[in-house]
C-alpha cells in the first residue's frame, strides 16, 4: 500500500525524513540453553509503519523486549538514531522509544489525565527539591505537562474523560489511553504490541486511523499484531518471525504470497522445529525474565527519581 509520509504537527522526538530511527543488528536472546530470538536484523525509518508478525511463540514480544531495554540481548545490538541503546527500560524511553503492552498496563485507580501525566515523566526536568519546595519552576512545568497531556487526550478522543478513573473506561478506550501515555514521552519511535487485541471491527478501524495519524506526526511505528487484515492495510513493510528467526521481510504483497509464511500459519513443521514442551519452556523463561526485568527497572527508576539534584542529570 502507499502511505502519505507528510509530517503534520511533528512532535519534538520526530526524526528527520530519510533518517534510520531503529537499527537492530543480529539480535539474539537466550534463556539458559533456550534460544527465543536468533540473529534478527530489522530497521525502521522515519515516516514508516513496520509490522512484525508470526505464529504464537515466534519470539515477537521477546524481540520487542530486547528493543525496549526490558531484556539485554545475549548477542547483537540495538541502535536508535545511530546511538546504541542503554540496557535500562526507563533510559530507552528517555532516549526516544515508547511502547504499549499486549496486556494493558494502566494505573487503574488513577484518572485518565494522571495516567498520561505519568508518561510525561521522562520529559520533566524538575527534580526532588523542586517538587518539595514547589517554586515557580515547578508550577510552570506542571502546567505545561497538563496542557500537553490534554492535547494528547484530545488527539486520541479522550479529553472529555480526563477526570474519569482509568478502570472505568471501556476496553477500546483503555487501549487509546495507553497509546496517549506512550506518546506523552515525546517518542521518535512507538512500539505497539497487539494494539487491536480484543477489539471489534469498528474499534480496529479507529485504531488503524489513529496509527496513521501518529505516523503523520512524524513518529515511526513498529507494530506486532495477529490481525492480518489490519497489519497488511497499515504497514509499509512487514517482517515475519518464525521460531525466533526472521523468515522474510517485504511489502504486504510479497509477504502474503510467500509459501513459507502460509505454511507457518497453517502449523506445518519446519526442519528442527521445537516440540510443545520446548516451546512451553521458552515461554515460561520469557515470563520470568520479563517480570524480573520490570521489577529491577522500577526499583532503578524510583531510586533515580528520589535522588537530590535529579534535575541536573538530564
Amino acid at each position: 500500500m502507499t502511505t502519505d509520509t507528510t509530517t503534520k504537527g511533528a512532535t519534538p522526538g520526530a526524526a528527520a525524513p530519510g533518517e534510520t530511527v531503529l537499527d537492530a543488528r543480529g539480535v539474539t536472546m537466550r534463556f539458559g540453553g533456550l534460544t527465543a530470538v536468533r540473529g534478527v536484523d530489522l530497521t525502521v525509518g522515519a515516516g514508516e509503519i513496520v509490522g512484525l508478525i508470526g505464529p504464537n511463540g515466534a519470539g515477537k514480544t521477546t524481540f520487542f523486549n530486547c528493543l525496549t531495554g526490558l531484556y539485554v540481548p545475549t548477542e547483537g545490538e540495538v541502535r536508535y538514531k545511530g546511538a546504541v541503546l542503554p540496557p535500562k527500560s526507563f533510559k530507552v524511553t528517555a532516549a526516544g522509544i515508547a511502547r504499549t503492552f499486549q496486556n494493558i498496563r494502566l494505573f487503574a485507580n488513577m484518572t485518565v489525565l494522571e495516567n498520561v501525566l505519568v508518561g510525561r515523566h521522562t520529559r520533566t526536568k524538575e527534580g526532588f527539591w523542586s517538587a518539595v519546595l514547589r517554586g515557580p519552576g515547578f508550577h510552570k512545568a506542571e502546567n505545561a505537562s497538563k496542557e500537553r497531556a490534554m492535547e494528547l487526550l484530545a488527539f486520541v478522543g479522550l479529553d472529555h474523560k480526563a477526570d474519569h478513573l482509568a478502570r472505568n473506561l471501556p476496553y477500546g478506550e483503555q487501549r487509546k489511553l495507553e497509546i496517549a501515555r506512550a506518546l506523552a514521552s515525546e517518542p521518535g519511535l512507538l512500539l505497539l504490541d497487539e494494539p487491536t487485541a480484543g477489539m471489534n471491527p469498528q474499534e480496529t478501524r479507529a485504531t488503524e486511523e489513529l496509527v496513521f495519524a501518529i505516523r503523520d506526526m512524524g513518529i515511526a511505528v513498529l507494530v506486532i499484531e495477529h490481525d492480518m487484515r489490519f497489519i497488511f492495510n497499515l504497514c509499509d513493510r512487514v517482517a515475519v518471525l518464525v521460531q525466533g528467526e526472521k523468515l522474510i521481510e517485504g511489502d504486504s504483497a510479497t509477504v502474503q504470497g510467500d509459501e513459507r509464511v502460509v505454511a507457518a500459519y497453517l502449523g506445518e513443521p519446519f526442519e528442527n522445529a521445537p516440540g510443545a514442551e520446548e516451546v512451553a519452556e521458552v515461554e515460561a523463561a520469557e515470563a520470568h525474565a520479563e517480570a524480573t526485568a520490570e521489577a529491577a527497572g522500577a526499583r532503578a527508576e524510583t531510586t533515580n527519581d528520589a535522588a537530590p539534584g535529579k534535575e541536573n542529570d538530564r
